[in-house]
């Protein structure tokens, strides 16, 4: 397969350095001061704090350059829009790897239908420079695969082979079939979540205040009532119903744990502050 990932944020990043890893023909699309760095280094990743540097020597490229087999999309929520007007001439099915509450239906009035694919990237980090600094390896994360789907539920062989080639490549990876119901779901949770920790100024700093931590599973539980099926995965579901104060000693701990920071939700960019006020949007005329 011949692979583009679009995005050379964190995810994208790690995306690309694991498949050029596993001999896969991908190259990886950068602008501006990233792509000039990437040119000059490749791609930089180190396990969380750790001093050791890897260097990986993915192929970049700054527009796409011709036909594909799979074109990976991790960019943030609110850079969609361009990223479709930049695809629509270009062949190749389109994986769509981020926080999207929309549907499937705007993505492909652009693209078209049949390109679409939905899924949503497992790993995290934080860029620290140029260097990206992925979350340590830990029980849970290997057993967390990142979910891919069709957006009508069908388990197509286009999905089979994707889910194959990111296997290959040692990522962990599953075929999964409701997923729109599993991105609503996401960001339901994350929303109030990441909005709690900008308004906190962190994650650290919103553990260490028990009444926002409990006003927000407050409105977690509002929107993931809300939703128009039951929650994806079903263990979103013990967000509704574990008891609230065991609820909020649980989210205290994760604030305050090396996941939580390595999970990109201590960024305070304008970046991050734009693509959750287009998260928050879409939920809001999901609910209409």
């Amino acid at each position: 397969m011949k692979l583009l990932v679009y995005g050379a944020g964190v995810t994208g990043s790690l995306l690309s350095a694991r498949l050029h890893d596993a001999g896969h023909d991908v190259s990886l699309l950068a602008r501006g001061e990233r792509l000039a760095a990437l040119r000059r280094h490749g791609v930089q990743l180190a396990e969380g704090n750790s001093p050791v540097v890897r260097r990986v020597p993915v192929p970049v490229v700054e527009h796409p350059d011709g036909g594909y087999d799979l074109i990976a999309v991790l960019v943030r929520t609110h850079q969609v829009d361009a990223v479709l007007r930049s695809l629509a001439g270009v062949g190749g099915d389109v994986l769509f790897l981020l926080n999207w509450a929309a549907g499937a239906e705007p993505l492909g009035a652009v693209i078209g239908p049949e390109r679409v694919l939905l899924g949503f990237p497992t790993d995290g980090g934080t860029r620290d420079g140029d260097v990206v600094r992925y979350r340590p390896a830990s029980f849970l994360t290997r057993m967390t695969p990142i979910p891919i789907g069709e957006p009508d539920g069908r388990v197509t062989p286009r999905l089979e082979r994707v889910v194959r080639t990111f296997r290959t490549a040692g990522i962990s990876a599953k075929a999964e079939p409701r997923m729109d119901a599993w991105l609503k779901t996401h960001a339901a949770f994350a929303v109030p979540l990441e909005q709690a920790v900008h308004a906190a100024g962190g994650p650290v700093a919103l553990a260490a205040d028990p009444a926002a931590v409990r006003a927000m599973v407050r409105l977690m539980r509002q929107h993931l009532a809300a939703l128009p099926a039951p929650p994806v995965p079903r263990g979103f579901a013990a967000v509704r119903t574990l008891p609230e104060g065991l609820l909020v000693a649980l989210l205290r701990r994760f604030l305050r744990s090396p996941t939580a920071v390595f999970s990109g939700l201590a960024s305070a960019s304008p970046a991050a502050t734009a693509e959750l006020e287009r998260m928050a949007e879409q939920m809001r005329a999901q609910a209409k």
